[in-house]
């Protein structure tokens, strides 16, 4: 346990996106018991006309507005200074002067409000901000840089484009590189030792038949069974439309139930023609456990890529809470889950194990699958991330108190 430290978290994410994201729940779990200043990510000149931008554009004519405070412990901090657009700049010197001009700016802000706040001694939390976290670490002199890797964001050509330089930079400068899967935790090591797994984080609450009343929705009662679920954005840069294809013609008596917006290939795709193969649409998140509790069986038939071969998927945690059993492509990630997810090698595989978690469904395999997604929680995954800090503080003599 870490308590009564002062923490500052940056990183790409906003806080007002209508899903949250790992780094907004881990820092909401930090402020149990420390102080907390979640840092937006900065506008620039490439961004500061667009449609989501006006708050921030109020701030940046008022900067005493950019601070809210939400409770004694957390604190959201909207930085005023509209930073340069630098990234359409080519490879080299140019770009690095403008990197480390858009950090000083950026730190110039955030230590004008921990000066204000009296923090000290502070730990930084670095969600994927590979450009401007390659300077925070000398900038803002925390006692402990802490850099986040829950994603492979080399296979977004924005960040690819300067970051397959930068991020081992940003990598080898931190003290704790935490990953929410090994794929990403090996990659660290490449560039620094203290590069480790330390879980994920969900929260299956809702999903907790014992405290709530869960039906099946009417809609779902009217499907076939048994019912072969997936629920998610259905995007064929994560998904196989192949291998759903596969599973559906395989057995015409399963019902393939897939919930969640089409991206267009999706919604062209021969999937449409199945008699067996339903799709519900997009639903409201209130909802997710109801059809989930429709499902005999969750799958998660991925892709393997560059993108989901490290990818932790939440969703997984989800239909473990409701003890379902799940079949999903096997990958680097998936493997944390072997001992309660069928895995497949291929379609036949895939096919095979579904008929596998069909027939072998009983009230142990899913105590043992409830308990699994259960014990993934934000605690757990911040407790994991404080042992480390805690085992490289000492390794390195660091001091995690408050210097008066």
């Amino acid at each position: 346990m870490i308590q009564g430290k002062d923490i500052i978290v940056t990183g790409i994410i906003h806080w007002e996106l209508p899903i949250r994201s790992n780094c907004q729940d881990l820092a909401w779990e930090f402020s149990k018991q420390n102080r907390v200043i979640y840092v937006f990510y900065p506008l620039n000149t490439a961004t500061k006309n667009n449609e989501n931008a006006r708050k921030r554009q109020e701030i940046s004519k008022s900067p005493e507005k950019g601070l809210v405070k939400v409770n004694d412990n957390f604190y959201l901090l909207y930085t005023p200074t509209v930073l340069f657009s630098i990234n359409w700049l080519p490879k080299g010197l140019i770009f690095s002067i403008f990197n480390f001009i858009n950090a000083w700016l950026f730190c110039r802000d955030i230590k004008k409000v921990l000066k204000k706040l009296h923090f000290r001694n502070e730990i930084l939390f670095n969600d994927t901000s590979m450009f401007l976290g390659l300077h925070l670490k000398e900038l803002l002199r925390p006692a402990f840089y802490v850099y986040y890797m829950r994603d492979n964001m080399m296979k977004v050509p924005f960040w690819a484009k300067h970051g397959l330089k930068t991020e081992p930079k940003v990598i080898a400068k931190a003290d704790l590189v935490a990953c929410n899967s090994e794929y990403y935790a090996a990659y660290g090591r490449k560039y620094n030792p203290h590069s480790y797994m330390v879980g994920q984080g969900c929260d299956v609450s809702a999903f907790d038949e014992t405290k709530n009343l869960i039906q099946i929705p009417n809609e779902a009662k009217k499907i076939k069974r048994p019912v072969i679920g997936y629920i998610g954005t259905l995007w064929t840069l994560r998904l196989e439309i192949e291998l759903i294809g596969y599973i559906a013609r395989s057995h015409p008596e399963w019902s393939i139930v897939l919930i969640g917006p089409e991206d267009e290939k999706f919604q062209q795709s021969i999937l449409h023609q199945l008699d067996n193969v339903y799709f519900i649409g997009k639903i409201d998140l209130k909802d997710v456990p109801a059809w989930v509790k429709a499902f005999d069986v969750a799958i998660n038939p991925q892709i393997v890529n560059d993108i989901t071969i490290g990818n932790y998927p939440r969703k997984i945690d989800e239909y473990l809470a409701m003890g379902k059993a799940v079949v999903a492509t096997r990958t680097e990630a998936m493997d944390y889950f072997r001992e309660v997810v069928y895995l497949a090698d291929n379609k036949d595989e895939f096919v095979r194990l579904i008929e596998k978690a069909l027939e072998e469904d009983n009230d142990q395999l899913r105590n043992k699958r409830k308990a699994t997604g259960f014990s993934h929680s934000w605690e757990n995954n911040v407790n994991e991330i404080y042992k480390y800090i805690n085992l490289i503080s000492k390794e390195k003599g660091i001091n995690l108190q408050h210097e008066e």
